[in-house]
């Protein structure tokens, strides 16, 4: 099992920038796909962005393609989210996952079995 803690939420203008961060824990995080989430209020908890163990292979959501880049560091146990060009519809909270399987991709749900505990953000108009 792999301990997730997000960081980087906050409030920003639309058009603005942040960056999350995800600090995991456990022997196993090198081999996991690693994935962010977002769920706004009253919407399920939808795909962003994910990839895969090595840091090769990375897959986003049509809805952030373009804007968001996910990257890991696995010397320091590391995964993250930069948001550019933020836009009000990107306001939701953001979880970071761990995949279940080792050396499986995946972008469902279902495929990842450890969640942090999540990070707000908010992008003004």
């Amino acid at each position: 099992q792999v301990q997730l803690v997000e960081s980087g939420g906050g409030l920003v203008q639309a058009g603005g920038s942040l960056r999350l961060s995800c600090a995991a824990s456990g022997r196993t995080f090198s081999s996991k796909v690693m994935g962010w989430f977002r769920q706004a209020p009253g919407k399920e908890r939808e795909f962003v962005a994910a990839i895969n163990w090595t840091g090769v292979t990375t897959y986003y959501a049509d809805s952030v393609k373009g804007r968001f880049i996910i990257s890991r560091d696995n010397a320091k146990n590391m995964v993250y989210l930069q948001m550019n060009s933020l836009k009000p519809e990107d306001t939701a909270v953001y979880y970071c996952a761990a995949g279940t399987i080792p050396y499986r991709t995946g972008t469902l749900t279902s495929d990842f079995g450890s969640w942090g505990q999540g990070t707000q953000v908010t992008v003004s108009s």
